[in-house]
């Protein structure tokens, strides 16, 4: 009886977004944990939806085994009374050097291999090396300890929030120096093992992974992608990006193609106007994107659902 009744609220939930398939995508907010009441005016407006929250591993995970999930139940407490959704970003990944927001277990034990390695630079912005790290999820011990988590929120949330998402699959390290058993091939099915631990975590709210890029692969040439796609397909997994740029060419070369392959095909297409994605300049208008000409694109194009936009967009501050 529990089991129909949680594929009874699964398929409900499917039906929720399947309705919205072809429509003009649902607006989100993204933003960081513990802003909510400094943008109250922005999450009760009616063309809100929801929001999404980028929660890091550190906050969740104080210690190891010991979890804090009190920031996620007072948002999602807060969000409910005022009948929005709850998307929980699990970020595992980080664009400032002083961002290691791991729990200090994964940084110190020599089974982790220290945790964590240093990124080149921030995705689509000229920075120096070592302006960001990411988890070495392709190591199993700090991977165990990544999916344990998951599987906690899993308890406590599955049901209650919108969707749990998964960060960009993009990284930029340094593979010729690097000593920790990083490979591209071992990255790509760590990622798609941390999917469908979620998706057995997660049996009623959604599952969603951002893609955009995988490191050693540039139009499909692994394969990478499309293996992702088909994945996600077969497994009710939701896709989506952190950034809708009209017709950019890397990521037309990557993963923008799929998404307009498989538009209606997915439970969920969710994707982000990110604070860099305002900068992007129109070479036709010759002036920043509009609100219209991302929607369009995200509705015509990427099949999106729904859109999670920096506080920072123009229209919401009006």
């Amino acid at each position: 009886m529990k089991k129909t009744v949680r594929m009874l609220g699964l398929g409900l939930l499917f039906l929720g977004l399947h309705s919205l398939m072809g429509q003009t995508p649902q607006n989100y907010i993204y933003t960081s944990s513990g802003d909510l009441k400094n943008i109250e005016k922005m999450i009760v407006r009616k063309d809100i939806g929801g929001v999404q929250i980028v929660y890091n591993w550190r906050a969740l995970e104080t210690s190891k085994d010991v979890y804090n999930f009190s920031g996620i139940e007072k948002d999602l407490e807060y969000l409910t009374s005022l009948d929005k959704k709850l998307f929980i970003q699990l970020q595992d990944r980080f664009f400032e050097p002083q961002a290691r927001y791991v729990p200090y277990y994964i940084l110190k034990e020599k089974e982790y291999t220290g945790g964590l390695v240093a990124q080149y630079d921030n995705p689509g912005e000229n920075k120096p090396v070592g302006s960001g790290w990411v988890t070495q999820q392709w190591n199993p011990a700090v991977r165990e300890r990544y999916q344990k988590l998951i599987g906690e929120l899993g308890k406590r949330f599955d049901g209650k929030i919108q969707g749990i998402n998964l960060p960009e699959t993009s990284i930029d390290i340094e593979m010729k120096k690097d000593k920790t058993g990083f490979s591209c091939d071992k990255y790509f099915q760590a990622e798609l093992d941390n999917l469908k631990f979620a998706r057995q975590a997660f049996k009623e709210s959604y599952v969603l992974q951002y893609v955009n890029f995988f490191p050693c692969e540039w139009e499909n040439d692994h394969q990478y992608m499309s293996r992702l796609f088909d994945f996600a397909d077969k497994n009710k997994i939701g896709l989506g990006g952190p950034d809708i740029v009209p017709d950019k060419k890397a990521q037309m070369k990557n993963s923008y193609p799929f998404f307009n392959q498989y538009k209606g095909k997915l439970p969920l297409v969710a994707m982000a106007v990110q604070e860099p994605t305002l900068t992007y300049i129109n070479p036709k208008t010759k002036k920043p994107f509009t609100k219209e000409e991302f929607v369009n694109y995200a509705q015509n194009f990427l099949g999106v659902n729904i859109i999670f936009w920096s506080v920072e967009s123009p229209w919401l501050l009006n």
